[in-house]
């Protein structure tokens, strides 16, 4: 008589159908067809019973291996504590997954999977332990290949002599090697690569472009010298890792960043370009003391012109056409002599503008005024900013304008050096701001009153006979400001002494 089949109950929507809804062969074919390697044993491991899976995992045919125990699989070289821990897992009633390693019939070993799942009989007695396991030895080396790259790209990086750093879309430091890490300690900044990217102008960011490349220089605070690096910014397009953009493909954007250090061909070059830098401001400064020489001279002398204009002028009106003619025929002569030696002043050289780090130039100034600060016993601090924007100016002009207030400061300390105790200190710092550069120059001699401190900027005016600052060459350092569209102003510096403002426009009309 033929067994009547068994109905499978549909459960309506939003229902659940019960256990005993779908047949049981369902579920016999749904295991013997599974693509996962799937075994039931008794429960001393015994195999009651394999799938085809089973088999092609395994290389045995199912009745090579019902009736024996699962350790017939095991290729001997696993270690005992993960059996241990296995056979405590199950024997308490869990289910245990890990890792085994197992052999082929053919003797080929295998990374085997598995998942080992308990059956209890009524009583709560593990009865039966349902298997389920699958060959992940092409996975396991695939994750060995990319561990092992990791390693060698890691180590790699870290003995390249060059900084590199990643950063993600966030701009923050994902990956670094050693180069790196020493920059932090070295430029005395959390994260180097800010300043770097900062340096290039902001490098690496958008959404576009390809390799950017440029050279950096960042000064360093407590007067030690400047380090200059050669940069390549990479932008890397990257997947997301959620779920949620699996189809997505690239969403993201990390930066690469690998700065190479050329401070030492630099310091050679800098240090030519110094020598060079001190003849030219040598030759410069000798003429504009020839230039002010003369103007004092041409200024002095129009004054008895000016008397002897004023008594022939007098002398003509009682009269005495003689002497007036005698001595309008001298002024006139003494005119012309002036007027030659007005022509003779030598003129500033012509200099063209251009875009000018004021750190560079100030660093100029106190490379070459060095010899001088030494001899004199003056320490100087030096607190320029990391990264400054450039001014559009004329350098040698700068730099005089610079070199004048800093050979004032000089004298200045040396003035009040001359008190008991007195400190002999100079500070100079940069400021960077969005439409202008700030420079403070701060001296600890004994300042300038505040009565005084608009009239050091007139014409041939001096304060070495008031014990102040020496105050010559300030009105040409008020003009260099005034033809870059700045302003200059004295104050007290906060730790007492003299404080010299120059406020520079980063994008200023040059006149």
């Amino acid at each position: 008589m033929a067994q009547a089949k068994k109905t499978v109950t549909v459960p309506s929507r939003g229902g659940h159908a019960p256990a005993d809804a779908l047949p049981a062969e369902v579920y016999r074919q749904a295991v013997e067809q599974a693509d996962v390697a799937i075994s039931i044993t008794d429960a001393k491991a015994n195999i009651q019973y394999a799938n085809a899976a089973f088999a092609r995992v395994t290389g045995y045919d199912r009745a090579e291996v019902v009736g024996g125990n699962e350790s017939m699989l095991s290729a001997r070289t696993t270690p005992r504590a993960i059996y241990h821990d296995m056979w405590k897992t199950l024997d308490a009633g869990r289910p245990w997954s890990g890792r085994l390693l197992n052999r082929r019939r053919d003797g080929r070993e295998y990374l085997a999977e598995l998942a080992i799942t308990p059956v209890l009989d009524a009583s709560g007695q593990v009865a039966h332990y349902l298997g389920m396991h699958r060959d992940i030895t092409a996975m396991h080396q695939l994750e060995q290949r990319v561990r092992n790259q990791k390693q060698l790209i890691e180590a790699v990086v870290d003995a390249a002599p060059m900084a590199i750093a990643l950063l993600d879309d966030r701009r923050r430091v994902i990956l670094d090697n050693q180069a790196y890490k020493k920059l932090v300690a070295d430029l005395g900044t959390a994260e180097p690569a800010e300043v770097l990217l900062a340096g290039l102008g902001g490098a690496g960011e958008g959404t576009a472009g390809g390799r950017e490349t440029g050279e950096v220089r960042i000064d360093r605070p407590g007067g030690r010298g400047p380090r200059w690096f050669s940069c390549a910014v990479l932008p890397i397009a990257v997947c997301d890792e959620s779920a949620d953009a699996f189809f997505a493909g690239a969403s993201g954007r990390h930066t690469l960043l690998v700065a190479s250090d050329i401070t030492a061909l630099r310091v050679e070059q800098e240090r030519a370009r110094t020598a060079a830098l001190k003849s030219l401001l040598a030759e410069e400064e000798h003429a504009a003391k020839l230039r002010e020489g003369l103007s004092a001279a041409v200024y002095r002398l129009e004054e008895p012109l000016n008397v002897i204009a004023s008594a022939v002028g007098r002398l003509r009106a009682r009269g005495d056409d003689g002497v007036s003619t005698a001595l309008a025929q001298a002024l006139e002569m003494g005119r012309q002599h002036v007027e030659d030696l007005r022509r003779s002043i030598p003129a500033g050289a012509p200099e063209a503008a251009l875009g000018v780090n004021l750190n560079e130039v100030l660093r100029d100034v106190l490379d070459v005024a060095t010899p001088r600060l030494l001899a004199a016993g003056i320490t100087v601090e030096w607190q320029p900013a990391p990264v400054l924007r450039s001014v559009i100016g004329r350098p040698l002009a700068l730099r005089t304008l610079f070199k004048a207030l800093l050979d004032n400061a000089i004298e200045a300390v040396g003035a009040g050096g001359r008190r008991r105790n007195a400190r002999r200190e100079i500070r100079v710092e940069t400021r960077t701001g969005r439409e202008a550069v700030e420079v403070l120059l701060d001296d600890s001699g004994p300042g300038i009153p505040p009565d005084r401190r608009l009239k050091v900027f007139e014409p041939f005016h001096t304060t070495r006979t008031a014990g102040g600052h020496l105050g010559t060459g300030l009105s040409r350092a008020q003009q260099i400001v005034a033809e870059h569209a700045g302003d200059i102003e004295i104050a007290e510096a906060p730790r007492g002494g003299c404080r010299v403002r120059v406020n520079l426009p980063v994008n200023g009309a040059f006149e």
